[in-house]
């Protein structure tokens, strides 16, 4: 199958944080990994990415998806949800209305929608059990809208997320592995060939931190992170306030070795 116009919208996970090109400070991820191996395939791919940090399902609805129905893709690819599970009001009725909002208008206007439902956070962030139901209240509503609206079903609530070397430092966020793994499994479920190596088991043997690791996660990535959006939320910010789109237009994408995996133009960092 092969795609002229592909869009990604999301939050941080589509920006592509944690995973840096190469000898930059720019952020890849999992979207632009994609869509470089699309348009080896089709060089005359064009690419959009109007991924965020912090958007959550509403703020994608409004702010992202008019964006892309503007930019008329023939692929959409949309990985939301997670700051909605980690919001203080969360309500699962609330959240199912919008991810079936998103996915009814996307698949509407575009021929190819790709959704991703999320791993569990829980089993690697202690202190963190208490998200399980809202994950999986999210994921079934992922599955249902695509079921109901004819979306690409990226299930990824049965991969292992024990091995840390998946993540980033915030045990949040993709690595480079994690990045390269969700590309794949994108790819896979729209039956596009791609670098099986993304696939295998990472060599080596996996990172399971003991209690001093624990507490050095606490220290270094979770107080700065609380402490931030406390005081956020009491002037009324959200997180990605001021962040915009990693690539706004539709731009053609370079798949030379000399520019792996990199966007012709730049996005924000």
């Amino acid at each position: 199958m092969k795609f002229e116009r592909f869009v990604a919208l999301g939050d941080s996970c589509t920006e592509g944080l944690h995973d840096l090109y190469p000898g930059s400070k720019r952020y890849r991820g999992w979207a632009d990994l994609a869509a470089a191996t699309l348009a080896a395939a089709e060089p005359g791919l064009r690419y959009a990415n109007l991924g965020v940090r912090g958007r959550r399902l509403d703020q994608i609805i409004v702010e992202q998806v008019p964006t892309a129905l503007d930019l008329q893709p023939d692929l959409i690819a949309l990985f939301g949800g997670a700051n909605d599970v980690m919001t203080r009001n969360f309500r699962a009725e609330t959240v199912a209305q919008r991810v079936d909002a998103a996915v009814r208008i996307l698949t509407k206007a575009a021929p190819t929608v790709a959704v991703f439902t999320l791993s569990d956070v829980s089993s690697r962030i202690p202190g963190l059990l208490r998200i399980r139901p809202r994950i999986e209240a999210l994921n079934d509503a992922i599955r249902a809208a695509a079921h109901n609206y004819g979306a690409r079903l990226v299930d990824l609530a049965d991969e292992d997320v024990t091995d840390l070397r998946y993540f980033g430092p915030d045990r949040l966020h993709l690595s480079e592995a994690g990045h390269r793994r969700l590309a794949a499994h994108l790819l896979g479920g729209l039956g596009v060939p791609f670098d099986p190596a993304w696939l295998q088991p990472l060599p080596g043997t996996p990172l399971h931190p003991g209690p001093r690791a624990h507490a050095r996660w606490l220290w270094q990535e979770v107080l700065p992170v609380a402490m931030t959006r406390t005081r956020n939320w009491f002037v009324g910010r959200s997180p990605g306030d001021g962040f915009t789109p990693k690539q706004p237009e539709l731009l053609p994408v370079l798949t030379d070795e000399m520019n792996q995996w990199a966007p012709a133009i730049p996005g924000n960092v």
